[in-house]
């Protein structure tokens, strides 16, 4: 029987708290089993996949996550100043969890629960960019690049890219000034 009170997001959770703290190279389940306080075989009743099911569900969440920060961060917002919100999220999110943040898949592998949570983060991108009259073909271009600055620029800075002088905060103003300017004048529409 599973522990009582142990679901598998609280063991996602577990696994969450030990990879923003120790790394993802840290994630294994007799650490997480240790979190949650049960036997590692025990593990196995809550994520019967193992390591892989377990990466699986992280996947799924840190993707959710995202989705919820950008959609959040766009909320009642337009234009250009929703596509600086998502991207400035973005990056906060990064900044934030940057271990968290290295186990969102990039290509995602076939899986429902994953091709949801992806769909929506990229449904959000989308939305924001319906104000620039983008649809169909030219919106999931624009979207790819709105998501290829975002990463680009997250990536980098959690990575310790930039060090030189120059504060980052203006670099990303910039940044984005550049991607919107492109937007408003994207040459598809």
């Amino acid at each position: 029987m599973p522990r009582v009170g142990l679901t598998p997001a609280q063991v996602v959770g577990h696994a969450l708290t030990l990879i923003d703290e120790q790394g993802p190279e840290a994630l294994t389940l007799a650490a997480v089993a240790a979190r949650a306080g049960v036997a590692t075989p025990s593990l196995y009743k809550h994520v019967s996949g193992g390591l892989a099911e377990l990466r699986r569900l992280i996947a799924v969440r840190v993707t959710e996550e995202l989705a919820d920060r950008l959609a959040e961060a766009a909320l009642g917002r337009g234009g250009d100043d929703a596509v600086a919100a998502l991207l400035r999220a973005y990056h906060a999110y990064a900044t934030e969890y940057p271990h968290r943040y290295s186990a969102l898949p990039q290509a995602p592998q076939p899986d429902d629960d994953l091709t949801r949570a992806a769909a929506r983060l990229v449904g959000v991108i989308i939305a924001v960019l319906r104000e620039y009259g983008l649809d169909g073909s030219e919106a999931v271009h624009a979207a790819r690049a709105v998501r290829s600055v975002a990463h680009g620029f997250a990536s980098l800075s959690t990575g310790g890219a930039f060090q030189l002088a120059e504060d980052l905060g203006d670099t990303q103003d910039r940044l984005i000034g550049m991607l919107t300017g492109g937007l408003r004048h994207w040459p598809g529409r």
